[in-house]
């Protein structure tokens, strides 16, 4: 078996994409599970004025850093540590703390362009698309906006009917054609996610610990 085994988990804003690679992980907090956030890998436009900033298309494919997500990617893969970045939304730049992410047997990489860029999909070995219907989506990113990013109702109206909606029916919505799951009703569908956690535990089972790493490349864990 392909070592390690990698998961993406898709879909629009507030679908519950990330809640259901939160629950995965939670389901496996005693195991070698790294759940790795796309959102973490925006562009760092700390050098910009607030007026360019403020332009800017965060729902575009060109938004993220794809390159250093792969890098950070193909490192984990190897059997590498990483520096995940930690992102601002208020700032629209990178903190100074980085989150150390160690290899591990099961990475889960999150969000909502995860199926568009090749190169990532070409890196998954199961792709998952969270589909759930545009009103509930947008209900919840109105919340989410609110009270986690301090945004008034008229800027995530605007910013949604503007980039988000859009580039969701562009970008996002085409990329089920590579899922090979599609999970309706976000983190609610309890059966879909037991499902996925029955796949990740058979995986985890084939694997017996090992001190270092074999001739694959494989640190802690032997397949």
């Amino acid at each position: 078996m392909k070592y390690p085994f990698v998961v993406g988990v898709a879909g629009g804003t507030g679908s519950g994409k990330t809640t259901v690679a939160r629950k995965l992980v939670e389901l496996f907090e005693d195991q070698p599970v790294r759940l790795i956030p796309q959102d973490a890998y925006y562009k760092d436009l700390s050098d910009m004025s607030r007026e360019e900033r403020a332009r800017v298309n965060f729902d575009h494919p060109l938004a993220f850093d794809n390159q250093l997500l792969v890098d950070h990617l193909d490192a984990l893969i190897a059997g590498e540590t990483v520096e995940q970045p930690v992102y601002n939304y208020i700032t629209h730049g990178r903190n100074e703390e980085t989150i150390t992410l160690e290899p591990a047997p099961i990475l889960i990489l999150e969000g909502i362009m995860v199926l568009e860029d090749s190169a990532l999909r070409d890196r998954m070995d199961l792709k998952v698309y969270v589909d759930t219907d545009a009103d509930e989506r947008f209900i919840r990113r109105m919340q989410r906006d609110l009270i986690e990013r301090g945004r008034s109702i008229d800027c995530i109206v605007e910013q949604y009917m503007s980039s988000v909606r859009p580039m969701h029916l562009q970008f996002v919505e085409p990329t089920k054609r590579y899922a090979d799951m599609i999970l309706p009703q976000g983190g609610t569908n309890h059966v879909a996610i037991d499902l996925l956690a029955v796949k990740i535990k058979a995986i985890l089972d084939s694997m017996e610990p090992s001190e270092s790493w074999d001739g694959d490349g494989c640190r802690g864990w032997n397949v």
